[in-house]
């Protein structure tokens, strides 16, 4: 079976080719909008599944990978800034405050139907900055289009004085630690890849 991430996010491609097992990307045509009402753990759950789900028309016979992250900050809900003065002003509210990335991943086989989904939260401390801090920050690493506009993979990881979360993967955009349990259960060994040919 192949593998697709229903994806076209640069973190997540380069996340999964860390796993040395090849894949196919595609983009799946999701309403990314909340429901009413919902948590954000259930948003980032049901579009993790609607992300796979998308994919599995084409890809009758594939593993489907199907993540998303929503990105809380007490009761708000922060996105991607997209422009500089959003980014400014996303870090301007977050310093000195603690965050909560909800990252829910599923892998949906569509040969079989079987469906295994995980939430995955990572809680965030951002240090006190100065206007100079970020200004430098944000002209180095150009984050506009990560949630939260802090990369811990990166220059962003000296903004943050702690981080608590069961797979530090999780806050860059895929759970590899659950993905990997995931994939075993669907009898694909990422350690012993690829299997070896029979005789």
């Amino acid at each position: 079976m192949k593998l697709v991430l229903a994806s076209t996010s640069r973190y997540r491609r380069e996340l999964l080719s860390r796993l040395h097992i090849p894949f196919e990307v595609l983009s799946p045509d999701v309403d990314e909008t909340p429901l009413p009402n919902e948590t954000p753990s259930a948003t980032a759950l049901r579009l993790s599944v609607l992300k796979a789900l998308a994919a599995a028309a084409s890809h009758p016979n594939a593993l489907i990978i199907g993540s998303d992250q929503v990105l809380m900050l007490d009761s708000e809900q922060l996105g991607k800034p997209g422009s500089f003065d959003n980014a400014f002003a996303q870090l301007k509210k977050m310093q000195g405050r603690a965050m909560v990335f909800h990252t829910a991943l599923t892998l949906l086989n569509s040969c079989t139907g079987n469906t295994q989904t995980r939430d995955v939260p990572t809680v965030v401390h951002i240090r006190p900055l100065s206007d100079a801090q970020i200004t430098a920050y944000l002209k180095k690493e150009t984050p506009y289009d990560c949630a939260g506009s802090a990369k811990s993979e990166s220059l962003g990881i000296a903004l943050m004085t702690r981080m608590d979360s069961p797979d530090p993967t999780a806050l860059i955009g895929l759970p590899l630690m659950a993905l990997t349990e995931m994939l075993l259960n669907e009898g694909i060994d990422v350690l012993t890849w690829p299997p070896a040919s029979s005789t």
